[in-house]
């Protein structure tokens, strides 16, 4: 299996590591970025095209299409054929994508782009992940993860920085051609920069030949199943809360420019919490980090159902229940990162992304049914405590999940 030392890198916070995983950094930025580009670019689009702009809800859902099939069946092939090849090759696909994504003149070619581009992000994060995992020093492996993830926040927020400026230059198009090219001249720095990986010896390790079968046979299969579990239903919940309480919150009394701020108040309480979660879990308090981060969401969305609501008291449950899940989903992926063996670390990686997939998808689909059946937001918050009790539950699983993993190790 690839360790530090075998990618040329001590276990310790060098200038050729703290580099390395800057470049993971920027790899997660471009996702986050482009993620959030075709929505800031779909009013434009639309006006342009003079097509409404309810007519692109696949092209807006292709990519996430992609990168869920992408991340299970190309993922794994990092763990096969190299994780460092397999990342400077999405990235240049990436980046010709994204370009490609400006010449689109209907619906269907925008449909095509965005889910060949999500195939391609599919590939790549997985392994990124997995690389920034095997570099981090010993008992720095949950906060150097989540300060690297941070990196898909910067880029959503930047993308919404820029667009103004790029449109004015050169239209929609901007949105894609300059950041395509600037994703190309990535590639070209991960190809320089990136420290090579040595290569195993033919017949060495015969468990990584096939690492989609081997995490879901047995002992794998049980870590496979709490993880997919844990990060898809915790994503059920993330995209629950984020989609629709702006358009809850008017409803007890706050204003729309209020009711917008308060996924900033998320996002932001996200980042601090994610912080303080990983520092617990750097000292082996993965259980107890999560399994207090859950009671205490799950504390806060009751208070929220139950209290009348006040901008001030509103808006701190908001930052400690809405926050709280994202930082816990920021997280997570450090957690199971302990637990796979790293010859398939990709692959397992990729399947939860995949499943995770599938709750973004199916949270924000509950919360409109919930609306649409005229839920306020006293239930509404009460049918968020569900998946959050779900996921306190699999928490407790993971020691076991661990024990499973590091047999993982021993047996093929």
């Amino acid at each position: 299996m690839t360790s530090p030392q075998d990618m040329g890198i001590t276990p310790s916070f060098t200038p050729r590591l703290i580099l390395s995983l800057f470049l993971c950094g920027l790899v997660l930025f471009v996702d986050g970025y482009d993620l959030a580009a075709m929505p800031l670019a779909l009013p434009h689009i639309a006006k342009a095209l003079d097509i409404p702009p309810a007519r692109f809800g696949f092209a807006l859902s292709a990519v996430l299409l992609g990168l869920g099939v992408g991340a299970v069946l190309l993922a794994p092939l990092g763990d096969r054929f190299g994780r460092r090849r397999m990342i400077t090759l999405s990235v240049i696909c990436i980046g010709l994508l994204t370009m490609a994504t400006a010449s689109g003149t209907n619906i269907a070619s925008f449909i095509i782009w965005r889910l060949l581009t999500g195939l391609a992000l599919g590939a790549c994060l997985p392994n990124v992940t997995a690389l920034a995992a095997i570099w981090a020093p010993p008992g720095r492996r949950a906060s150097t993860l989540t300060i690297v993830s941070l990196g898909i926040s910067f880029g959503a927020i930047v993308a919404g920085l820029i667009a103004p400026p790029l449109i004015a230059l050169g239209g929609w198009r901007a949105l894609f051609l300059l950041p395509g090219a600037a994703t190309l001249l990535l590639a070209l720095a991960l190809f320089l920069l990136f420290p090579p990986e040595k290569k195993a010896e033919p017949g060495t390790d015969a468990r990584a030949v096939r690492p989609l079968a081997r995490i879901l046979r047995r002992p794998l299969r049980f870590p496979t199943i709490v993880f997919a579990l844990l990060y898809g239903i915790n994503a059920f919940g993330l995209y629950l809360i984020i989609s629709w309480t702006p358009t809850l919150l008017p409803q007890a009394g706050f204003t729309l420019d209020q009711a917008a701020r308060s996924i900033t108040i998320i996002q932001s309480g996200g980042l601090v919490i994610a912080l303080a979660l990983a520092w617990l879990i750097d000292r082996n308090h993965a259980v107890l980090a999560l399994a207090g981060a859950y009671v205490t969401i799950i504390a806060a969305f009751a208070l929220l159902a139950i209290l009348s609501a006040g901008t001030l008291s509103t808006n701190l449950l908001l930052l400690v229940a809405g926050g709280g899940i994202v930082g816990v989903h920021l997280c997570i992926m450090a957690v199971v990162t302990g637990v796979f063996p790293p010859d398939c670390l990709a692959t397992a990686i990729g399947f939860g992304v995949a499943v995770a997939r599938i709750g973004a998808i199916g949270g924000p689909l509950a919360g409109g049914w919930l609306i649409g059946n005229g839920a306020g937001p006293g239930p509404f918050f009460l049918f968020a405590i569900l998946p959050m009790a779900l996921c306190l539950l699999i928490t407790f699983a993971l020691p076991a999940a661990r024990r499973a993993g590091q047999s993982g190790c021993d047996h093929p």
